[in-house]
């Protein structure tokens, strides 16, 4: 096992993984930009290391300012926890070829799953259904409407390396579909450094489900189950429940075998996520996340898997801790994420937190690194909590958040939890009858049936 693991992210996904270690019976460092000196994991980390000015860019992306940091406090393990560096090879690479274990998959798998076009290519090679569309990039308007021919309109258009719906454009028609091609390229290249885009068949009311899958690196592999991830603003999840109200267990059972087995083909190490758009019945390959989720906590709630300890037994070269038989599922949660947003416009809403309450009882877990006098700093996600409550059922589920939502207080900033308060009580959500594009057409004063 590890003696010392450094922390390279920041927010509660920092704190989350402190915890761990610390369970563990791991040293801890924390590493953090100058506008992050009193965070919470900087303050109850082992360690501490200043990595730069508050620009990510200058901080937690400075792979050598890390490395350095590793080297200085002897870290001989590198959590990189979501976003940043999570899906980075280079930096898994460099990591490696210090002799430093990085808590995540191979810099390869991190390079295929991390090109969505080879992503897809390899998903269908491993026998996991995919959507229909081009088999590779596509560069000019004829091979265009070729394919779109092929599969039907309406199309999408998606960047090659893209995420967070930029890259993206629909359409609808032949006569929209130059425009969205050039469109969609442009996006890309701005974004990405890279303006290859790929076509996809367009689902018109799909679900967002994603499996969790484990593996060892050595052959074996295990799914823990579903989300579903349908409410999106913007292409971004906003509420998260384990299981989906779509699947019975005929589904459920089918897809995450589908998925297990094909991480086991491919020799996968550590945590994935494998995202799927379904409709009628049918699941559809869009991509794998090759992390930890923001909306891990679900899983663990209706498993009772600690999915970080998980991350770093296997890193450790320790193995899964149990086997799909082994794999228990029990009862129902949901995640609603707190964004430091206006909940009508979502603009950032950076500030110093007032008065904060966090609700509690039986099922109720809150994930935050916020905390009374706390100052929100402008330069990063506004993502600053987590409430994940969990029950027996989804009814019950439902009545403990809705108990849960009237309990917390956040002051001196605005956030989501507005919105949260109003959606436990809407009806389509009580039915767990919504789709991907359900939550947008609610917040314009649309019927979103």
């Amino acid at each position: 096992m590890f003696k010392k693991i450094l922390i390279a992210n920041r927010g509660e996904i920092a704190l989350r993984v402190l915890r761990a270690c610390k369970e563990l019976g791991i040293q801890t460092v924390a590493v953090h930009s100058t506008a992050d000196n009193a965070a919470m994991h900087v303050r109850l980390a082992d360690e501490s290391v200043c990595i730069g000015p508050p620009p990510s860019r200058d901080s937690y992306l400075n792979i050598p300012q890390i490395l350095a940091a590793c080297e200085i406090t002897g870290a001989d393990a590198v959590h990189p926890g979501y976003g940043f560096l999570s899906e980075n090879s280079r930096f898994a690479d460099i990591l490696d070829a210090h002799k430093i274990t990085f808590i995540g998959p191979t810099a390869d798998h991190i390079r295929i799953m991390g090109d969505k076009i080879e992503a897809k290519r390899t998903a269908k090679r491993l026998g996991i259904p995919v959507v229909p569309g081009s088999a590779g990039a596509v560069t000019d308007d004829g091979e265009a409407a070729k394919i779109a021919k092929e599969i039907g309109f309406p199309v999408i258009i998606k960047a090659s390396s893209g995420g967070g719906g930029r890259g993206m454009k629909v359409a609808r028609t032949a006569d929209e579909l130059s425009l969205a091609l050039s469109t969609a390229r442009s996006e890309a290249g701005a974004a990405f450094g890279d303006d290859a885009v790929y076509i996809e068949k367009y689902l018109e009311k799909p679900r967002h489900i994603e499996v969790q899958v484990f593996g060892d690196g050595a052959g074996n592999a295990i799914h823990l189950g579903e989300r579903d991830c349908s409410l999106q603003r913007r292409h971004q999840k906003v509420w998260e429940e384990a299981r989906s109200p779509a699947l019975d267990d005929e589904q459920r059972n089918r897809i995450g075998t589908i998925c297990a087995e094909a991480m086991a083909k491919l020799s996968y190490r550590g945590a994935g996520t494998i995202e799927f758009l379904y409709e009628n019945g049918e699941f559809y390959f869009i991509e794998m996340n090759t992390r930890l989720q923001v909306e891990h906590p679900v899983t663990e709630a209706i498993t009772g898997l600690d999915l970080v300890h998980e991350q770093i037994r296997v890193a450790a070269g320790l193995g899964l801790s149990l086997k799909q038989s082994e794999v228990v599922f029990s009862g129902h949660a949901i995640e609603c994420r707190i964004n430091a947003e206006d909940p009508r416009t979502f603009a950032p809403s950076p500030g110093t937190i007032s008065h904060y309450h966090t609700p509690g009882g039986l099922g109720v877990r809150v994930d935050s690194g916020i905390y009374q006098g706390y100052a929100i700093p402008p330069f990063y996600d506004s993502l600053i909590g987590k409430l994940i409550v969990s029950g027996r059922t989804r009814q019950e589920c439902m009545m403990r958040l809705r108990r849960a939502l009237d309990e917390i207080v956040v002051d001196g900033v605005k956030t989501t939890l507005p919105l949260f308060r109003d959606l436990v009580d809407n009806a389509d959500i009580a039915a767990g009858d919504y789709d991907i594009h359900w939550l947008e057409k609610y917040l314009a004063g649309q019927q979103p049936g």
